[in-house]
């Protein structure tokens, strides 16, 4: 079966339809069938298609001015290796449930390439992933490392259970010491038991930023400098000298609270906070605040979801920049 090749895609004649009827390659048209250049590199590996005057190193060479068409010849020949059919897209690829191909059957993904050191722009990541929801699509992004390895993530909005916060109970007054709050443990014996603080010693608990402003907010705390009250603008300007991300962490970890989490600082696994559901015993899951704008390296990513899975929790990045957080959360998946 021989394929003519107009610099942009690859025709092949009226015995190419069998290609469309049998495996869901190409798009059909008039007089024939019409191949992305994926598919045609993939059929031409598999000797089931031959391309005028080209080879399957020729071609593909012809192909090296995009930087990306070698990673996504990669994971279209792997996603078909395990028996997938699929169709190129806005996405880069879209995926049809084993067994479905176009035509007859429904795609179950879309899939976004990327290398190991791409940036992920999470505003692209959400505008996609709210798409495939509304398809009623997983959004995946396959990572392909330097050596052609490849890593499935599944993507998807976590919605995390809004329980509520309930009334606001128990009102303290505290010193602040720079960005450091302390409060006498007699005085709010509350604090301990909603997951607030940490014992300085038996008589004192220490306060964190973010904790300090949230109880502030509420209307729970009030602080004294020196003898003199403290307004919160004023504890803001103190804390925020020597924390460029406070104002996105204060912004997720009063949305956590007001869902009923309660988010403590999670330092020790590289991230903003691990978040606790349902008492303090385990948390469950680990929160990055990101604010508008952001963009991390694929290999980041990869890191920070590695590491969640080893100490057994799910990976969210808590996207700062809609009218309503978002929780978006990175899974590695076995396709």
């Amino acid at each position: 079966m021989k394929a003519t090749f107009d610099g942009k895609s690859l025709r092949l004649g009226q015995d190419g339809l069998s290609l469309y009827e049998s495996g869901g390659y190409g798009r059909p048209e008039k007089g024939g069938l019409r191949l992305a250049l994926e598919e045609a590199l993939y059929l031409l590996w598999r000797n089931r298609i031959e391309v005028a005057d080209h080879t399957f190193s020729g071609l593909l060479a012809e192909m090296s001015d995009d930087a990306g068409f070698f990673r996504r010849y990669l994971v279209y020949r792997d996603l078909r290796e395990r028996g997938y059919a699929l169709q190129t897209g806005p996405q880069d690829f879209r995926v049809f449930r084993r067994g479905d191909r176009p035509g007859k059957g429904q795609s179950q993904y879309l899939v976004r390439v990327r290398a190991e050191r791409d940036l992920v722009d999470f505003d692209q990541i959400v505008a996609e992933v709210a798409t495939a929801g509304n398809m009623r699509k997983q959004y995946l992004i396959a990572a392909v490392d330097d050596e052609g390895e490849l890593t499935y993530y599944e993507v998807k909005v976590n919605h995390l259970a809004d329980a509520g916060a309930g009334g606001y109970e128990g009102r303290v007054g505290g010193e602040a010491c720079g960005a450091v709050v302390l409060v006498r443990a007699a005085d709010a014996p509350w604090l301990a038991a909603e997951g607030y603080g940490k014992p300085l010693d038996s008589e004192e608990i220490m306060l964190s930023p973010v904790e300090v402003l949230h109880l502030m907010d509420t209307g729970r705390l009030t602080l004294l400098m020196d003898g003199a009250p403290l307004s919160r603008e004023a504890y803001y300007g103190v804390a925020s000298a020597t924390d460029g991300e406070l104002a996105e962490k204060a912004i997720v970890y009063a949305d956590l609270r007001r869902r009923g989490c309660g988010p403590k600082t999670g330092y020790k696994f590289g991230h903003h906070f691990r978040v606790y559901t349902e008492g303090m015993q385990h948390s469950p899951l680990l929160a990055h605040a990101i604010p508008a704008g952001t963009a991390l390296p694929m290999a980041a990513i990869s890191r920070s979801v590695r590491l969640a899975n080893s100490v057994k929790k799910k990976m969210l990045f808590a996207c700062v920049h809609t009218d309503e957080i978002q929780y978006i959360e990175f899974a590695r998946i076995k396709l």
